[in-house]
């Protein structure tokens, strides 16, 4: 007897290595995902400018990296006594314009190598919605609690989303793109307008691996609103993913794009993880020093996997 309506995805020909570069940029769920493959210990860098929705401040994020053109004081705004970026999420924030200008370019200038190094970028596109500042027309990453009469709210088409990320994609073909629409339902619209939205994105996706060969398609949508057709994948809001389907659908992601060689190292830094987060009761009982000196020389042969990993010949964009 069948009990779900499996999603069918091909294991992909181009594969993850932990020799591998990964840059993930986009919605909560490229946090998620992100943030998974990074405790594994892959070379991942998640979400540099925090946490963005749009397609178009995804795109402008992208060629923020590719120029390296540092951010100014001109970019700040002050929220009270707080200084924040309508670039990045609300997490970027400090006590004056120098600190977080410095704070948002040294994480730019990490993340903009690793992006030109990364053999792999994965964009987990959330809504067509826009917001843009009335006084300069600019798309915000994040309105930062400021009056809604400050932005102007519209939708970008297919041709608007594919005009956003078409260029980039075309001159890094030695990447690989995984674009994938991200399960989270944006619920300010409705029902309805929840899904104009993503069948806005899943076009626009469609229509950009027809254009590029280095464009590959996750359905992470279509896996948790079919495959996991139950209100128990989902988080207490009932809008955001639970644990249990991040990691179902992680799992899924894994099987397909990451190599086998990576799939089993994956294990042993599973492994390392579940070690390292013990807490003991006694601390310097005999049987604990013995767990502690296996984890110790666990941890060793790790590092020097990784080591081994990483010293293959890197990627090389150029």
């Amino acid at each position: 007897m069948k009990l779900q309506t499996k999603i069918e995805v091909k294991k992909s020909t181009s594969t993850i290595s932990y020799s591998d570069k990964i840059l993930f940029m986009g919605s909560c769920f490229a946090n998620e995902v992100g943030s998974i493959m990074k405790n594994l210990r892959f070379d991942v860098n998640v979400n540099p400018f925090g946490v963005l929705y749009n397609p178009a401040s995804i795109a402008e994020s992208l060629e923020r990296l590719v120029s390296g053109r540092h951010f100014e004081n001109e970019n700040v705004i002050k929220c009270g006594d707080i200084y924040k970026s309508l670039s990045h999420s609300s997490e970027f924030a400090a006590m004056s314009e120098d600190e977080l200008t410095s704070n948002v370019n040294r994480q730019l200038d990490e993340a903009s190598v690793h992006f030109k190094e990364s053999k792999w970028v994965v964009l987990s596109l959330g809504t067509r919605w826009i917001y843009r500042l009335c006084s300069s027309g600019k798309v915000v990453a994040n309105c930062q609690k400021l009056p809604q009469t400050c932005f102007d709210r519209a939708p970008l088409d297919v041709e608007d989303v594919v005009k956003s990320l078409s260029p980039l994609i075309a001159d890094n073909p030695q990447k690989n793109w995984i674009l994938t629409v991200s399960p989270l339902r944006h619920w300010k619209d409705g029902a309805h307008g929840n899904q104009l939205s993503k069948a806005v994105l899943l076009l626009a996706v469609e229509k950009l691996q027809n254009m590029h060969e280095n464009v590959h398609y996750f359905p992470a949508y279509e896996i948790l609103l079919d495959e996991l057709r139950d209100y128990r994948f989902y988080s207490e809001d009932m809008l955001h993913p639970s644990d249990q389907a991040v990691n179902h659908i992680w799992n899924i992601f894994s099987q397909i794009y990451v190599d086998l060689p990576s799939q089993e190292f994956m294990k042993v830094v599973s492994r390392l993880n579940a070690m390292a987060a013990h807490k003991p009761f006694f601390p310097h009982s005999e049987s604990y020093m013995m767990f502690d000196k296996e984890r110790k020389e666990l941890e060793k042969s790790v590092n020097e996997k990784l080591e081994n990993f990483r010293s293959l010949t890197p990627y090389n964009n150029k």
